[in-house]
């Protein structure tokens, strides 16, 4: 149900169960923590790409037909992984971008949400359509749509359950660009060789000061940001950026 390609230090992640529209079922969770830790744990993984199977769907959300079956408690707990889940994706320590190869609907589009960067295909249609099953978003869809796109804009989205077709996410701010369905692999390969060409060391703490610094006032954040700093000062990268920059030519990251 989870495939894990690795090419030129990106990892591609890929929801493989097209035929329940990359629902997420208990046992896709558990092989998706089981991906997200292997890929996070290997250092020469420098940027990271998560993508459903098929055009239909990047992930319609929690397994309704597996929800039907549990008890109350048993769908807090189901709520509760899905979320956990989510949580580990936004965790991961190098940039992660989400590549949205069709709908993404109540916690498929929170699963994007955690990711950096949101690339889409044209065809795609995203929403937190969850109060129309007379339920909230659970997995970070009230929190992380808010903090990107602003509240009212928001409560919109989540009071009406209302979808919405990928140029007008893009407009709203949900999506950073919106490509054909035939170029959107290569496409988020394309940005994410690009981001895997720089320090590494320098894209971890650089998404921790932003991430970090968001939840905070200015000046906590300025402070966060210059901890993040040093910490790149000591690594080797940061020599060979130097001798690669008078060099006139392209330095090689190790992420050390």
């Amino acid at each position: 149900m989870i495939e894990v390609h690795v090419e030129s230090h990106v990892s591609i992640i890929t929801l493989n169960r097209p035929e329940a529209a990359n629902a997420m079922s208990t046992a896709l969770l558990d092989e998706m923590n089981k991906a997200l830790d292997s890929v996070d744990a290997n250092y020469d993984n420098f940027c990271t790409i998560l993508t459903g199977k098929g055009e239909k769907a990047f992930c319609a959300g929690a397994d309704l037909k597996e929800r039907k079956t549990m008890t109350d408690r048993e769908v807090v707990r189901a709520v509760r992984y899905i979320g956990q889940t989510v949580n580990r994706v936004e965790s991961m320590r190098m940039p992660v971008i989400a590549a949205l190869n069709g709908v993404a609907f109540g916690g498929g589009l929170e699963l994007a949400l955690a990711c950096d960067l949101r690339i889409a295909a044209e065809h795609a249609k995203l929403g937190l359509t969850e109060t129309s099953l007379a339920i909230i978003p659970g997995a970070g869809g009230t929190q992380r749509l808010s903090r990107l796109i602003g509240p009212g804009q928001a409560k919109r989205l989540i009071y009406t359950a209302k979808s919405v077709a990928a140029h007008e996410a893009k407009k709203l701010g949900i999506l950073e660009e919106v490509v054909s369905s035939s170029e959107l692999l290569h496409g988020s390969k394309a940005l994410a060789d690009t981001i895997a060409t720089k320090g590494p060391v320098a894209l971890e703490q650089a998404k921790l000061a932003i991430n970090r610094g968001l939840e905070t006032d200015l000046m906590t954040g300025l402070e966060i940001e210059h901890l993040a700093y040093q910490k790149t000062i000591p690594t080797r990268d940061r020599e060979e950026g130097l001798r690669a920059f008078s060099e006139k030519r392209k330095p090689i990251y190790k992420g050390e």
